[in-house]
């Protein structure tokens, strides 16, 4: 494209002769104590990133200030399992749109989930945050009317960056390269395991399959995790009741002892929730401080070959430096 050349000089001068923005412009100008912490703390979650031979992304946020930072936050991971803070959130929405009650009875796929009872509301959002269960997951998803439903619910927030395509049994086939097959679920992946020994070798040892890895469906950057576990804690998701209840199961958590809670003082409260598929491991959540301040933290693992016990070490890495970050951090005044 061609410019007119006294109308490209114009242009030219009009970018001196216009005024400069005032460093107000580009917000509150940093102290060299407060730049100088944050430099030390991205320095740490790089460090923290060399113990796998896959891709760390850490998202971590001030929910009162809003003060974020962020180690490839706006990396796509897999969520696995963190998805379920999608599946609960939408039904705590529908709770509040009076379209379902804590005791309404859901009932099971039997077809594909095998034998077991019908469940109440209540019950399965228990096991799906605290157990990560999974047929408690897919019973929740088909009650709020599909992935595209918790997709919706999610976009309807702003949040830009997360998407839920799937339920977890479909997920799963997809990260194991199957074709979702119909019938009982266990039963297709041990025939599959038991036909194919590669299959057999990958999930025995804990390894990658980073087709799925690099697949953007069900996918988040840590930013985008962290601003969903955020709009949930500080109430701007849900109703009063509904914050109340979800965040109070998620303290409950009983998976991921050794990730995000593993080195944070004894004690120290925690509502958060795991995901785990081979090579990726993954926590999000919000911490408290002794002194009633909460930052949210998302720490994601994918492409790792280096084991769990590695991949949990850097979560408990990231928020325990996190945690002494926030807590300890001089003021934050502006210069």
């Amino acid at each position: 494209m061609r410019f007119h050349r006294p109308i490209a000089l114009a242009a030219a001068f009009g970018l001196f002769l216009a005024p400069l923005p005032s460093a107000d412009a580009f917000g509150p100008v940093k102290s060299a104590v407060q730049q100088t912490a944050e430099t030390r703390l991205i320095a740490q979650f790089q460090r923290f990133a060399t113990l796998t031979d896959g891709t760390v992304g850490i998202t971590v946020r001030d929910l009162a200030s809003g003060e974020s930072l962020s180690l490839n936050g706006d990396t796509l991971f897999p969520m696995a399992s963190a998805y379920k803070v999608a599946v609960a959130g939408k039904i705590f929405a529908m709770i509040d749109a009076g379209q379902l009650a804590l005791t309404d009875i859901v009932p099971r796929d039997v077809a594909t989930m095998g034998p077991g009872a019908a469940l109440p509301v209540a019950q399965l959002l228990d096991l799906m945050l605290t157990q990560s269960d999974n047929h408690a997951t897919d019973m929740l998803v088909a009650r709020a009317g599909g992935p595209t439903a918790v997709n919706g619910w999610v976009a309807g927030l702003g949040i830009k960056g997360l998407r839920v395509d799937s339920n977890t049994a479909d997920l799963l086939y997809r990260a194991m390269d199957l074709a979702p097959r119909p019938g009982n679920f266990n039963r297709n992946v041990a025939a599959a395991l038991a036909a194919d020994p590669a299959l057999r070798t990958r999930d025995s040892r804990d390894l990658p399959n980073i087709a799925f890895a690099r697949d953007p469906r069900d996918s988040a950057t840590p930013t985008a995790m962290t601003d969903l576990v955020a709009a949930i804690r500080t109430g701007r998701a849900l109703s009063p009741a509904s914050t109340h209840a979800f965040i109070t199961i998620m303290e409950r958590c009983r998976t991921g002892k050794t990730r995000l809670p593993g080195m944070l003082p004894p004690g120290t409260t925690i509502a958060h929730k795991t995901g785990t598929i081979n090579g990726t491991g993954n926590d999000t959540g919000v911490i408290t401080l002794p002194d009633g301040r909460m930052f949210a933290i998302t720490v994601f693992v994918m492409q790792d070959h280096r084991g769990r016990v590695m991949r949990d070490r850097i979560m408990a890495e990231a928020a325990r430096a996190a945690y002494d970050y926030f807590l300890f951090a001089p003021d934050r005044a502006t210069a």
